[in-house]
This record gives structure tokens, C-alpha cells and sequence, in this order.
């Protein structure tokens, strides 16, 4: 089973701004760099929505944070009662598993 090609950033933005200049079809892009050409338009597109984030100076988007919900979740926190762990019988890590281990065969050497 053969894993999917992660391209690098540069690589994606190079195809998609020779698919912007338009000298060349998509077809021609995806044989010439060796790409499907819907990832060419999916590419082209990110570039596309993203190019205003290149002429925002200092400014970012700060997290929206939702109020009410944190006041939700901080009142939650108070109130969960504390986990326990129920071991089937069989695997129980009381005193009965040690002595059974003692019982078990030895491990046999890597090689």
C-alpha cells in the first residue's frame, strides 16, 4: 500500500503561481510537475484566499474565546468525580497475577 506524496509548501506555491500566470493549462502544470490537476486548483485557490494575509502588518487574529462556555467548563471541572478503573477479574493487578507470573515460562532470548 503506497502512502500519499506530501508536497512542501514552496513546491505548492510555485505550481500555483505558474497556474496564476495562465501561459500554461492545468493539464500541461499537473504533467510538468507530476501532480493531479485538481490538486493545481485546490492550490491555486488557497493561494488565492491567503495573498491578503501577506499584506497584513502585525496585525493577528486573536482566538475567540467563548465566555460563557469557559464559565461552563470551570464550574464542570469542580464537580467530576474522580475516575476509577474497574479490572476485569482476570487481569486484576492484585497479589494473585504475581505469584502466577512467578509460575509463567521464562522469556526466551531475542536473536
Amino acid at each position: 500500500m503506497s502512502k500519499r506524496k506530501q508536497h512542501h509548501p514552496e513546491f505548492k506555491a510555485k505550481v500555483a503561481l505558474e497556474a496564476l500566470k495562465g501561459e500554461q493549462t492545468v493539464s500541461e502544470l499537473a504533467s510538468r510537475f507530476g501532480v493531479h490537476p485538481t490538486m493545481i486548483d485546490q492550490w491555486k485557490r488557497a493561494l488565492l484566499e491567503g495573498a491578503s494575509g501577506v499584506f497584513e502588518r502585525g496585525i493577528r487574529k486573536a482566538p475567540q474565546v467563548d465566555e460563557e462556555q469557559v464559565k461552563d467548563l470551570h464550574a464542570k471541572t469542580g464537580s467530576w468525580p474522580s475516575p476509577t478503573i474497574f479490572w476485569p477479574e482476570s487481569s486484576s493487578p492484585g497479589p494473585e497475577s504475581e505469584a502466577e507470573d512467578d509460575r509463567a515460562e521464562p522469556a526466551r532470548p531475542v536473536r
